[in-house]
């Protein structure tokens, strides 16, 4: 892979966990009051016009022909148990702590790259990933976290993201990003359309432009994260997620009133000292191959 590669596949992961960050935040406030299956219901229309609007018929034949309907459907139904159990969570955990929990995640993937991708992951890229890990420890404060159900769901969920991400980039070699996007959520609406009919909360006043604003910055989230995937190896994507938690405090103090303690910002500063240090990690690697 060369520098620019890697430089495009780094921004494209960086603006689809932003997308995704604005995402949780829209989608946290929904729960309390609409089933999670129903905004995903919601959420997959929204982004099954979108795709159709812009590929139209040869989209979906591609879709429906696909030599790896297999691969796409399994990962769509491995990230709907994830985002159920993800979800779930968010009624009762506060933002911060259900992203430190979800952050386990980049250092699976981390593990999985190697067996499951042959990716080499040097010891720079360790050192990223957890320092990264580290930063979201101290941020969140373990010692306020406390076991109960929604943690554990929240923990089952980073093991399956993990492993989805992984499953993203062997696809993303293989097909497009449009044809994945179509597909998962095509896969979502079938599923999530009878689970929503079973326990119908009719949406009112505020609810609906959120819903709306859930389709758009999950289909730009879903896509720009799969094109980041066709250029940067699982590792370095694993470091970019962590970006995400910076905006989950912003987003936690502005839509939540929860106020940032000091451990924030010190761990706010090791995510960009992560960050900074595997963009000069893979500079100085692109260069010396050059």
């Amino acid at each position: 892979m060369t520098r620019d590669q890697i430089g495009r596949g780094i921004a494209l992961g960086a603006l689809g966990y932003t997308l995704f960050a604005l995402h949780d935040a829209a989608t946290k406030w929904l729960v309390a009051a609409i089933p999670v299956w129903q905004i995903l219901f919601f959420r997959s229309v929204l982004i099954v016009l979108g795709c159709s609007a812009i590929g139209r018929r040869p989209l979906w034949r591609r879709v429906l022909t696909s030599p790896h309907r297999g691969p796409l459907t399994l990962r769509a139904a491995l990230v709907l148990i994830a985002w159920l159990a993800y979800y779930t969570a968010a009624k009762t955990l506060p933002l911060a702590q259900l992203l430190t929990l979800y952050f386990g995640a980049p250092v699976v993937t981390t593990l999985l790259a190697m067996p499951l991708l042959g990716e080499r992951v040097s010891g720079a890229r360790w050192i990223s990933v957890l320092l990264g890990f580290a930063g979201v420890l101290v941020a969140a404060e373990p010692a306020r976290i406390h076991a109960s159900r929604a943690t554990g769901l929240v923990l089952v969920a980073a093991v399956i993201w993990a492993y989805t991400v992984i499953l993203m980039r062997q696809i993303a070699q293989r097909e497009s990003s449009i044809v994945q996007v179509l597909a998962q959520n095509l896969f979502y609406l079938i599923v999530t359309g009878g689970l929503s009919l079973a326990t119908w909360v009719p949406p009112h006043g505020l609810q609906w432009p959120l819903l709306l604003l859930v389709g758009v910055l999950g289909g730009g989230g879903q896509f720009f994260l799969i094109e980041g995937a066709r250029f940067a190896p699982a590792a370095i994507m694993a470091t970019v997620e962590y970006t995400s938690l910076i905006w989950a405090f912003v987003l936690g103090f502005w839509v939540f009133g929860d106020v940032p303690r000091r451990p924030v910002w010190i761990g706010a500063g090791l995510i960009l000292l992560s960050g900074l240090l595997m963009l000069w990690r893979e500079r100085r690697r692109v260069f010396r191959e050059d």
